[in-house]
């Protein structure tokens, strides 16, 4: 353990004299960097239909039928072993990208949203540029009536992973929608800390306001708990929230605050993205020629409030945005290449964009 740890501080150590805002630290002090992402992989599915069975009397019996018709062969997409496989190779090589400018090892941990197994997992981190890498997935199964879940993607050298669990989204007895994604929760250890990670999904645009809204207090509710079984855990809160940072599943669902200041408690969430969006027009996916930030990266207070880094701290974040995943030339230029554009397969990636938080902690 100490030599990676000694290796892990040489590596960070390089990435923080690389970054641009050395300046603001003290030059007798070294740190080290760490990076969590968020990435939505845009209908990441394999070409077999997914089917739940359980043995009902000594049959077995198909207990849950997705509706995943639309990537299979003979869907309406067409679906094949080509297209998955093409699909995996450009999902796996933007994931091996992110960060990897400031970062040679990458993130710590990605959470992802849309995709629709363990087996896809499996054959995304068998591709040429993550194979060697020696990442490993967190997946749990989840309700969603079209089969799409959330899941992260580690390094075990950086993140030490505890234990997961997966939260359901808790409707109203009134409600009569699909099912959909819960809330997983990954748990372990970073740069020696108790850290939290909750991806999430949030109900779709097609959805009214009030379920994003509900989605916010109940993932709020999961992190006070959290924090209640250990006040000094940290916890990070991501995914593709189908809203804005200004929107109110966000500021009143989640209560998480646009400034630094306004966080009074440890407990409190910040969230970085809403001057990303509103001040500096950046976001993650376009829609009629706007910008929307959907996919975000949220966390306690207790990440700001302690200036000499001792612990865990927020150094930076970014929309990761390089050229490969954009549009080059079009109507759509500059928006996200995705996988299919007006019902034409296009090689793409994905139709968002991914996201970045950068941490620091001081090395002694």
């Amino acid at each position: 353990m100490k030599h990676i740890a000694t290796t892990l501080s040489r590596v960070f150590l390089v990435a923080v004299l690389a970054m641009t805002s050395l300046n603001a630290f003290a030059q007798d002090k070294k740190y080290a960097v760490y990076a969590v992402a968020f990435y939505n992989l845009e209908n990441m599915f394999d070409t077999i239909h997914d089917v739940r069975t359980e043995v009902i009397d000594g049959k077995e019996v198909v207990v849950e039928d997705k509706n995943d018709y639309e990537y299979l062969p003979d869907g309406a997409n067409h679906w094949n072993s080509m297209k998955y496989f093409s699909k995996l190779r450009n999902m796996a090589y933007a994931l091996s990208k992110i960060a990897t400018d400031k970062l040679p090892m990458g993130p710590a941990i990605i959470g992802l949203s849309e995709v629709e197994n363990a087996r896809v997992l499996e054959d995304l981190l068998k591709q040429e540029p993550l194979k060697d890498r020696g990442w490993k997935y967190i997946h749990i199964e989840g309700p969603d009536f079209r089969g799409i879940d959330c899941a992260f993607v580690y390094n075990p050298k950086l993140f030490q992973y505890d234990h997961c669990k997966l939260v359901p989204y808790v409707y109203p007895p009134e409600d009569k929608d699909h099912a959909t994604r819960g809330y997983l929760v990954a748990s372990g250890k970073l740069a020696g800390e108790d850290v939290h990670f909750i991806v999430n999904h949030w109900p779709s645009r097609a959805a009214t306001d009030p379920a994003r809204v509900r989605a916010g207090v109940q993932v709020k509710a999961v992190k006070d708990s959290l924090m209640a079984e250990n006040p000094n855990c940290k916890v990070f809160i991501m995914g593709d929230l189908n809203d804005d940072p200004d929107n109110k599943s966000l500021t009143e669902g989640l209560c998480a605050k646009r400034k630094q200041k306004e966080c009074a408690q440890s407990t409190d969430l910040w969230n970085p993205w809403w001057d990303t969006l509103r001040r500096d027009g950046v976001g993650t996916l376009k829609y009629n020629g706007k910008w929307n930030l959907f996919d975000q990266i949220v966390f306690t207070a207790n990440c700001l409030n302690d200036p000499e880094a001792l612990s865990l701290q927020y150094f930076r974040h970014e929309v990761f945005k390089p050229a490969f995943l954009l549009e080059e030339e079009g109507p759509n230029k500059g928006y996200p290449k995705r996988t299919h554009s007006k019902g034409i397969w296009v090689n793409g990636y994905s139709d968002h964009l991914p996201t970045i938080v950068f941490l620091k902690k001081q090395v002694k």
